[in-house]
């Protein structure tokens, strides 16, 4: 039924993963799907932005996200698992959408966040935006 898999993660965050990622596994091994671990980066490219920032900031952050995306692979996704990491720039749900779109997933495996900061209310949260503009089947873990 899925051959390809997508979980979105915040590495800052572990409740962007926690319940999320044991339910990509689980349909992975069920499935033989692999798994496409993707963060986002936000563009610190951009004019009004980036001039606050050292020219060499985005491959600097780029780096050490790389870095850290791998470290969290190898830590939490076992070894019979086939898997990617992708690393995208942009708002969160546009990018996760894009990726999507990129690699060909069956599937985005996603948690929701109940936290309800202020940004929530004026923009919606990221798996809100997600389940309403992806093409793809999204699975929102709670």
């Amino acid at each position: 039924m899925y051959s390809k898999i997508m979980l979105p993660v915040d590495l800052n965050e572990e409740s962007s993963w926690s319940k999320a990622l044991p339910t990509a596994l689980t349909l992975c091994r069920t499935f033989g799907a692999s798994l496409h671990v993707v963060t986002v980066l936000p563009d610190y490219r951009m004019p009004m932005v980036g001039s606050y920032f050292p020219k060499d900031f985005s491959k600097k952050a780029h780096t050490a996200i790389t870095d850290a995306l791998h470290d969290f692979i190898k830590t939490n996704v076992p070894d019979d698992i086939q898997v990617q990491s992708v690393i995208v720039d942009g708002s969160p749900w546009e990018a996760i959408i894009k990726a999507g779109k990129k690699l060909d997933v069956d599937l985005i495996v996603m948690a929701s966040h109940n936290k309800r900061k202020f940004v929530d209310y004026v923009l919606g949260p990221n798996a809100e935006h997600v389940v309403h503009h992806a093409k793809m089947s999204v699975m929102i873990v709670r």
